[in-house]
């Protein structure tokens, strides 16, 4: 037995080591699994701070910040003289579901409530990468952060090409832009690209989105690419990862174009995005 709390302590160690995540976090994150995958079922008593702290041989106000994360999130409740339970209803999490299609992505966002925020010396041009195609003479700067039921969930920081922007300025101060732009017909979008990576929450991003420094974000980057090849927007959103989901239907262009495999649904897929907008991910 001893030796096998030796071991898990190793473990543990060995895991705090490898993480530049604030402990606090790490143990919250392995709680919220508990949660999630029922391991701790809805309207149970979970262990107390005594034993908490025991098992993830951490102080015990870490375990206390990793409840109150947690408590916030709708996550655990505690009753005075009780103790701390986990919800009998969890928060709807993950309800925003990153799009896969340029269809999709239009209908996910044309209806976002987004706050603007004012920018001092905000960059005249987005830093391209391979692929994306040559930059607009001017961009205009946008940022905003989106909400649902008065949470804020997602930070657009957006380039739009100047031609584009003077259209419509006050739509697009307005509305979200992406779906706006996809609307016009006279702008002929040859590529349409959207990159998802994970990453942790810097001190702006915390702030705004009100999640812990260094928690799990989902960083998307979406670029247009007009008829002769300049890119006319240029969006870097960061997400909170506990309000997204990524769902892909392996065989949807398999279905839709009636083959006999995934190859040959594919291969006709490529052949329709050619004629048209196409969203890569």
């Amino acid at each position: 037995m001893k030796l096998l709390a030796n071991a898990t302590m190793s473990e543990l160690s060995r895991a705090y080591d490898r993480s530049r995540v604030p402990l606090y976090i790490q143990v919250a994150s392995v709680m919220r699994r508990r949660i999630e995958t029922e391991q701790w079922r809805p309207g149970t008593k979970i262990p107390t701070l005594v034993e908490l702290e025991r098992e993830f041989q951490v102080a015990r106000v870490t375990v206390r910040q990793a409840v109150d994360i947690l408590r916030e999130e709708g996550l655990l409740r505690a009753q005075q003289g009780r103790g701390t339970f986990a919800a009998d209803k969890a928060a709807d999490r993950h309800w925003f579901k990153l799009a896969t299609t340029w269809d999709a992505l239009i209908e996910t966002i044309k209806n976002n409530v987004r706050k603007p925020i004012k920018v001092h010396n905000a960059p005249r041009f987005p830093t391209l990468r391979d692929g994306e195609g040559d930059p607009a003479d001017k961009y205009v700067f946008l940022r905003s952060v989106q909400y649902k039921d008065a949470m804020p969930y997602g930070i657009v920081n957006l380039h739009l090409a100047s031609t584009i922007y003077n259209r419509a300025p006050n739509v697009f101060r307005e509305h979200p832009a992406l779906p706006v732009v996809a609307g016009w017909k006279n702008i002929e979008i040859q590529h349409a690209h959207q990159t998802v990576v994970i990453g942790s929450a810097d001190p702006t991003s915390s702030d705004l989105l009100g999640i812990a420094l260094g928690a799990p974000t989902a960083e998307c980057r979406c670029v247009l690419i007009d008829r002769d090849n300049i890119a006319i927007y240029v969006a870097d959103i960061t997400y909170r990862s506990d309000a997204i989901q990524l769902h892909i239907d392996l065989l949807r262009r398999k279905r839709a174009s009636g083959g006999d495999g995934v190859g040959a649904g594919s291969a006709k897929g490529a052949g329709r995005s050619r004629r048209r907008s196409r969203l890569q991910s």
